[in-house]
């Protein structure tokens, strides 16, 4: 016993001492910081504001604007993915699906139809149209011949695939695919962006949760008249509770902290509080006294909402993956 406590202290003590020096090195002096490793407020250094003062007076919209976009595209984005995510981990638990593997290719051929016409300068709605009339027409001859299909397992699995590919190597047609919309270094970029990414993630960890609800409890709603929606709504989404908070912070803490995507698509306008965290240090150098402040205002939303729902974090994370 005594030993398990010893561990459990150390280990917090790895874990919080770095927040820890965050907080004392954002009360610092540039002194302070370049004379040695001071801990102790009052004891080792004077504690002062002043590079608080620095990043919300003197910086002012350079820090407040990349941080009201970091909290829009990110809150938004979740919600969004979560919702979309929810829905489609759903109809992958309780409904059977088999898609022809012609179909699929034709899907893709749209597609890339529609994404060349728009790099040669083709109107984006012209070049929509193309591909879906493509796409229907590929349906409705070709893809008929096929036989084989795919099911549940094989569309989950190609969905958790897509987390595989880096972003790295996505980043430039995504680029070119909103310079064609003219949606450069806005919210509605990084917001379609990041549920994009994000969905596969969401789609994998609600559907081993939804396994773990029981199917009478919907059979015993549908009996009674409730329709598939109506289910879904009154039914799986209230127990669902524990596992969509989860997952809701567990994707809120990848776009807040997401870094190429937001590199490559906004400049200034929509520049994310990341951004804004290491251009600090590119252009100033390490000055740690003001970029312990920004690091701080920017993981502190976070954390208090982790605490403010751990007892539901905690469930959602470890009902669904405790099966048998």
């Amino acid at each position: 016993m005594v030993i398990s406590y010893i561990l459990l202290f150390a280990w917090a003590f790895v874990v919080l001492f770095p927040l820890y020096w965050l907080a004392v090195t954002s009360l610092k002096t540039p002194l302070d910081v370049n004379a040695g490793p001071f801990y102790i407020p009052f004891r080792d250094f004077q504690p002062n504001l002043d590079n608080w003062h620095y990043i919300f007076v003197d910086l002012g919209e350079d820090t407040f604007r990349p941080y009201l976009n970091t909290v829009v595209v990110g809150l938004t984005s979740t919600a969004i993915t979560v919702f979309l995510g929810s829905m489609a981990a759903y109809g992958l638990v309780r409904m059977r699906y088999q898609v022809r593997l012609g179909a699929i290719a034709g899907f893709a051929a749209g597609v890339a139809l529609a994404v060349v016409l728009m790099i040669f300068r083709t109107p984006w709605l012209l070049a929509v149209v193309a591909g879906l009339a493509f796409f229907l027409l590929l349906l409705q001859t070709v893809a008929r011949r096929g036989k084989r299909a795919v099911g549940n397992d094989d569309i989950a699995f190609w969905m958790i695939s897509q987390r595989m590919l880096p972003p790295v190597a996505v980043v430039i047609p995504i680029y070119v695919f909103f310079q064609q919309l003219n949606l450069l270094d806005t919210w509605g970029a990084l917001i379609i962006t990041y549920v994009a990414v994000h969905l596969p993630i969401v789609v994998w960890l609600m559907r081993d949760y939804l396994q773990s609800i029981p199917l009478e409890l919907e059979e015993s709603a549908a009996i009674d008249g409730a329709s598939p929606y109506r289910v879904f709504r009154s039914i799986v989404l209230p127990l669902a509770v524990p596992g969509l908070v989860a997952t809701f912070l567990f994707v809120l803490v990848f776009a807040w902290n997401e870094y190429l995507i937001a590199l490559f698509l906004t400049s200034a306008n929509a520049q994310t509080l990341p951004l804004t965290v290491a251009a600090q240090n590119a252009t100033r150098g390490p000055q740690w006294w003001y970029m312990s402040v920004l690091i701080l205002i920017m993981i502190t939303p976070v954390i208090a909402m982790a605490i403010a729902l751990e007892r539901f974090i905690a469930r959602g994370l470890l009902v669904g993956a405790v099966k048998g």
